[in-house]
């Protein structure tokens, strides 16, 4: 992946460009300097119907977050077990 993040608008333009201007993904592509599986990523995403689409974005943001509170919860408790352990060697 080359890193570099496009904008939602960038990305919906991008599609447009194929389903309502007739464009072929191979010209757009190369138009815009973005590679035709990118494009097509895009088109797969962004046809759906936008009910779908918001559905998706809020599952990949919840996602994001459990990710986020899973790995806070996992440092939180290797914490725990070495203060656990510092204080069972203490207590001998």
């Amino acid at each position: 992946m080359s890193g570099i993040c496009y904008t939602e608008e960038f990305k919906r333009d991008a599609v447009v460009q194929v389903t309502d201007r007739g464009y072929s993904v191979k010209d757009v592509a190369t138009r815009l300097g973005i590679s035709t599986k990118s494009l097509y990523d895009w088109k797969a995403i962004y046809h759906k119907p936008e009910k779908e689409h918001q559905q998706d974005v809020l599952q990949a943001q919840e996602i994001r977050r459990l990710k986020s509170e899973l790995a806070r919860v996992t440092e939180e408790r290797d914490i725990l077990k070495k203060a656990t352990a510092y204080f069972a060697r203490d207590a001998k």
